[in-house]
This record gives C-alpha cells, structure tokens and sequence, in this order.
C-alpha cells in the first residue's frame, strides 16, 4: 500500500493548478511562449517528487527533491513575471504564488532534513571504519 505524502499530494493539486493556468492564459489572454515556460516548471515539480519516492538511495532523494525545489523557484518567477506584465490579476497572482511559496517552504524543509541524515549516516559509517581500522 502506498503511504501517503502530504508533499505529493499538495504538488500534484499544483500541477493541475498550473494546467488549468496555462489553459487559461493560451485560451483567453492568447499568451503562449511564457505559459509554456510555466507549464514546464510547475508540473516537473510534483513528477521529480513522485520520482524521489523511488530513489535509489538517500542521495538520489535528495538530488531529486533538490531538483524539484530548483523548478518550483523558477516557477516562481514565472509566476511573478506574469503578474508584472498585467497577464495575472493580484487576486489569481495571490493565490497561485501562496500555492508555490508553499511547496518552496515544504521542499527546503524537506531538503534539510536529508542533508542531516545523510550527514549522520556518513559521519556514522566514518567511524565504524575508523574502528575498524584502528587496531
């Protein structure tokens, strides 16, 4: 059975957020170079997400969640740079950038608290070697 993420869960509803974004933005603001930017960034976040689940190993995790963190940032900006040029109201910019500040905060966190395990595990295996090795 699969465990449930909160981080998956809130990057997928995201993606569909960011879809339905670009929908609208190529459909009634006839805005297509940019949204496709946006479109790349937003939904690649909850895939590299999904795909960290299955890791290889606690570095291939953090590598693809370091990932994710790298696309929801530039997603941010696509964010703000469609707020700056009118394509985005203040209400639908509010919403959507709380969304994706959200997820940064969630993926930072997420991030850190792997580095610190995998720090701990070396600095363990280091010094199970070092005793091993000491005689």
């Amino acid at each position: 059975m699969e465990r449930k993420s909160i981080l998956r869960e809130k990057s997928f509803a995201f993606a569909v957020r960011i879809v339905k974004l670009v929908q609208y933005m190529q459909s009634d603001k006839k805005e297509f170079v940019l949204s496709k930017q946006l479109l790349r960034s937003g939904t690649a976040v909850g895939a590299l997400i999904s795909e960290a689940q299955y890791g290889q190993s606690d570095a291939d995790f953090l590598s693809k969640m370091n990932i994710a963190l790298k696309e929801v940032n530039e997603t941010v900006y696509w964010i703000k740079l469609l707020y700056a040029v009118d394509y985005l109201t203040e209400k639908e910019f509010t919403a959507i950038n709380n969304d994706s500040e959200e997820l940064l905060a969630m993926l930072v966190s997420t991030t850190k608290t792997m580095k610190t395990k995998i720090k701990a595990k070396n600095k363990k295996s280091t010094s199970n070697y070092s005793l091993l090795t000491s005689n």
